[in-house]
């Protein structure tokens, strides 16, 4: 039952985003940006995580604003289908090659949102992606997910290449820390009592 479906709606886009976190990794993506599909169908299948995206934004403009509200609108659906967050292991962390790539990502479910991107990107475009905006989706996510996310590009001389172990390293910590922990059923991952 941990499933959440989101609509956001701006004057610069219209976003829908339905997920499964107990999913298998099944993905219909139409954010109107191929590169930011390739890397959302990363997300589902490393995540394991049934994931639908739909976007209409003001691309005519620049891809600014639909994939930073699509990061919003994907962290605010994780953050509904998690709910209280009872027996989840909270933390994720995951290191992903690419060839010449690596990247590590680390994630928290802290209720406290933060993010430290670390990405040297070896180019300032992938095809027509500017990957600016891989650090605005992940803000948006961090700050609607009410995560703390460290990423860190740790070495790479393709673009394309960093790009995907950032967003193959973010769905394999994402999935680690949403999993049921047997061992804490029922409780809250903090010695708080509540996230």
């Amino acid at each position: 039952m941990r499933k959440a479906e989101i609509q956001r709606d701006t004057k610069e886009t219209q976003v829908r985003v339905a997920l499964d976190l107990d999913g298998t990794g099944k993905a219909k993506l139409a954010s109107g940006i191929p590169f930011l599909d390739h890397m959302l169908d990363q997300v589902a299948r490393h995540g394991a995580i049934d994931l639908e995206v739909e976007a209409r934004g003001d691309l005519e403009i620049d891809a600014h604003h639909t994939v930073e509200d699509i990061g919003i609108t994907l962290g605010t659906a994780i953050a509904k289908a998690l709910g209280d967050k009872k027996g989840i292991r909270r933390y994720g962390h995951a290191y992903v090659p690419l060839d010449e790539a690596l990247s590590r990502v680390v994630v928290d479910f802290s209720g406290r949102p933060g993010l430290e991107f670390h990405v040297p990107f070896a180019r300032a475009r992938v095809g027509e992606f500017d990957v600016d905006l891989a650090h605005e989706f992940f803000q948006g996510f961090a700050n609607h997910a009410l995560a703390t996310l460290h990423i860190d590009n740790l070495r790479g001389e393709n673009a394309h290449h960093q790009c995907e172990t950032v967003f193959k390293a973010f769905a394999r910590a994402l999935r680690m820390a949403v999993e049921a922990d047997a061992r804490a059923a029922g409780s809250i991952p903090s010695t708080k009592g509540t996230l």
